[in-house]
């Protein structure tokens, strides 16, 4: 009798993913990009933690559907910036959704060798357009060449620190979109200590608590004032 070859099976859920393209639908290319981008994602997880194992069996609602979900907010946007990319959220996501929309390109920021690495194949390996930027978030942003239409960061740092480090891009006309979980509110209140702001909240389509701080003008109350991991 031939012994039957056992496949390991992908922790990722395809129910899971069938209600993140419900939630967020997209194209059969960018399908196909996103689930090449998946593929690699879960081979360099065994030797690199890209997201919480705990995770991956939602990895398409959880990571996938709140990247994208962005798009819906500023659907013209094509040149973004990605603070603190990671493991590619949601910068690579975004950069699968816009490859075949000309113009559009993804400046990926990471301090971690092997997470930027790890970004440059996802970029390779989809197609999709962008640059991966190996460098502290304070010590980047202000080279990034080109106008930005906006600027993300998801899991990254304190609100309040975000906002200090996409500040310049803003300035030159950028939006900047920040997911946030469900302290946002606090996280707010302890921004507005430091700066002028006007943030629009929007509730996050993947449930939960998550919420979007979108902001279009940024103001330093003092400007000669340092903040708790600043980028000065």
């Amino acid at each position: 009798m031939a012994n039957a070859v056992k496949q390991k099976s992908s922790p990722v859920s395809a129910s899971d993913k069938a209600a993140a393209l419900a939630l967020t639908p997209v194209s059969r290319e960018t399908e196909a990009r996103l689930d090449r981008y998946i593929a690699l994602l879960l081979e360099w997880q065994a030797k690199t933690n890209l997201v919480a194992p705990s995770t991956l069996p939602n990895l398409w609602t959880r990571h996938i559907s709140d990247s994208l979900q962005l798009l819906s907010i500023v659907p013209s946007a094509k040149r973004w910036a990605d603070l603190g990319s990671g493991g590619g959220f949601p910068g690579v996501v975004l950069a699968c959704a816009l490859a075949e929309i000309p113009g559009a390109h993804i400046h990926l920021v990471e301090r971690n060798t092997k997470k930027a690495a790890f970004l440059r194949e996802t970029l390779r390996v989809t197609g999709a357009h962008g640059t991966v930027h190996l460098a502290d978030i304070g010590d980047s942003v202000d080279r990034i060449a080109g106008p930005i239409d906006c600027v993300t960061a998801r899991a990254l740092a304190p609100l309040h620190q975000l906002i200090g480090f996409a500040e310049p891009l803003v300035g030159k006309g950028a939006k900047a979109l920040f997911l946030k979980g469900q302290d946002v509110e606090a996280e707010l209140t302890e921004a507005t200590k430091y700066w002028s702001i006007k943030p629009r909240l929007h509730s996050s389509r993947t449930g939960g608590h998550g919420w979007i701080v979108e902001l279009d003008r940024i103001e330093r109350h003092n400007p000669s004032a340092k903040i708790d991991g600043d980028r000065a």
